[in-house]
């Protein structure tokens, strides 16, 4: 009774297909300042190489980046870059940059919030809020130019479990209002059919 053996159909090495052979490693090398020197292409004409190293300062050399470090943008010549180095005690004239001169301290806010203390001031009179107006005017000043919808202040200062509607914060709002005084009441504005939102005053 003839036997057969199984065929094996494990792959020898010979038959995996061999791996790309890696490119030649290119390394930095200095380049003295009288070096003539070219990339292994394009060729960098001589004359490019002596107008770069006629504008080194005293001391200094030069390093050819090599090609595979540049960047290879479809449709324009393969780049050329260096890398300059420079004497520490020889520094290598900059540009002056303009520094903006300083603008001097900024103007102390017309309504400031003492969160700690509870205690706000408009203008450095303290006011005189119940517990719901100094939240609902501190979350207007912590976010000033924000439009809050009478919802979402309902949610914020209220919390989740209120009962009501936005006449409730109509009424705080008038209250604030009327506390801030007729110089500034007009810090907290309506915007109509959304809510409101605060404009921080100014003194002037």
């Amino acid at each position: 009774m003839a036997t057969h053996r199984p065929q094996s159909t494990a792959t020898t090495l010979t038959d995996r297909p061999a791996a790309p052979a890696a490119g030649p490693r290119h390394r930095l090398r200095a380049v003295d300042r009288d070096e003539e020197w070219h990339l292994p292409s394009p060729a960098v004409p001589e004359a490019v190489a002596a107008t770069v190293a006629d504008l080194l300062p005293p001391g200094a050399t030069w390093l050819p980046a090599p090609p595979h470090t540049l960047p290879d943008l479809p449709g324009r010549p393969p780049m050329v870059g260096y890398l300059v180095l420079v004497p520490a005690d020889q520094r290598p004239p900059f540009a002056p940059v303009a520094v903006p001169a300083p603008a001097g301290p900024a103007p102390e806010p017309v309504v400031r919030i003492d969160a700690v203390r509870r205690i706000a001031h408009v203008d450095s009179r303290e006011l005189d809020l119940t517990y719901l107006e100094f939240e609902l005017l501190a979350h207007l000043v912590a976010h000033p130019h924000r439009v809050h919808t009478r919802d979402q202040l309902v949610t914020t200062v209220w919390g989740y479990g209120h009962v009501g509607d936005g006449r409730t914060v109509d009424v705080h709002i008038a209250r604030l209002r009327r506390k801030l005084g007729a110089q500034y009441r007009h810090a907290i504005q309506t915007v109509r059919r959304v809510g409101y939102k605060y404009t921080p005053p100014t003194t002037g």
